[in-house]
C-alpha cells in the first residue's frame, strides 16, 4: 500500500502540449533548415527577401514585391508573379490587372487595405512568363510563412499557376474553380487571374461567380 502510494506520487505529471493549428502546419512545409523560422514579423521576412538571391530573378528584379495589405486580415489574395508595373514600384497589383483586382474586391464589399495580397513568386520572370517549377520551390517557403504570420480564414487564388503552385496539383483552371480547397485546414478558391478577364470579358461573369462564393464563405467563417 506504501508502495502504490509512494509510486503514484511520484508520477510525473503530463505535459500540457499547445494544440496543433492549421498556420503550424503550413510553417513545417518551411525547409527545416531555413532562416524563415526565426522571424516574427511580415517586416523581418520582407527584408529576408530584399537581401536575399534564391533564385536568378531575384538578381534581375528592379524590386523585390514583397507583398501589401492588412497584417491581419482574414482573407489573403494570391497571384502568380510581378508584372512590369509591380516590378518597379515593389507593390503587387498595381497595373491594370490590378485595378480590376480592386474593382473585383470593392464589389463583394472589400477595400484593398481590409485584404492582404501577396503572389507566389516575389520577383518578376522576363516577359511576365509562366513561374519555373524551381523558382516556386525556392519562394514558396516564403508564402508559407506569410500565411502563418497573417493567419488567414481563406484565401483567394487568382489564375491557374497561383492554384496550382500553392496547393501543389496540376489540373485546368476549369477544374479548379467554382469550389473550395481544403488547405491545412484552410478553404482556398481558385478564380481567373484579373489580367485573363481583360484579354477575354467571358471569363468576368464565371469570376463574378466565384468571388460571390467567396464573400459567403467568408462571412460564414468571421461570423463564428
Amino acid at each position: 500500500m506504501y508502495g502504490s502510494s509512494l509510486i503514484a506520487s511520484t508520477e510525473a505529471a503530463p505535459i500540457a502540449t499547445k494544440p496543433v493549428t492549421m498556420y503550424d502546419l503550413i510553417h513545417q512545409l518551411i525547409p527545416a533548415d531555413s532562416p524563415l523560422h526565426a522571424m516574427q514579423t511580415l517586416g523581418e521576412v520582407s527584408d529576408y527577401v530584399a537581401n536575399t538571391v534564391l533564385i536568378e530573378l531575384d538578381e534581375t528584379r528592379i524590386n523585390p514585391v514583397f507583398g501589401v495589405g492588412n497584417p491581419n486580415a482574414d482573407l489573403l489574395v494570391i497571384g502568380e508573379a510581378p508584372g512590369a508595373d509591380e516590378d518597379k514600384q515593389g507593390e503587387p497589383f498595381v497595373g491594370r490587372a490590378g485595378q480590376l483586382l480592386t474593382q473585383i474586391l470593392g464589389a463583394i464589399g472589400f477595400d484593398r487595405s481590409d485584404v492582404y495580397i501577396a503572389n507566389i513568386l516575389k520577383s518578376r520572370p522576363p516577359g511576365n512568363r509562366d513561374p519555373l517549377p524551381e523558382e516556386v520551390a525556392a519562394h514558396i517557403p516564403i508564402l508559407h510563412k506569410q500565411i502563418a504570420l497573417i493567419k488567414p480564414k481563406v484565401i483567394l487564388c487568382v489564375g491557374r499557376t497561383s492554384g496550382t503552385s500553392l496547393l501543389g496539383i496540376q489540373a485546368a483552371l476549369k477544374d479548379l474553380r467554382s469550389t473550395f480547397h481544403d488547405y491545412h485546414g484552410i478553404p482556398v478558391l481558385v478564380t481567373y487571374h484579373p489580367a485573363a478577364l481583360l484579354r477575354n470579358s467571358n471569363w468576368k461573369r464565371p469570376t463574378w461567380e466565384d468571388v460571390q462564393l467567396l464573400r459567403k464563405k467568408y462571412d460564414e467563417l468571421t461570423a463564428q
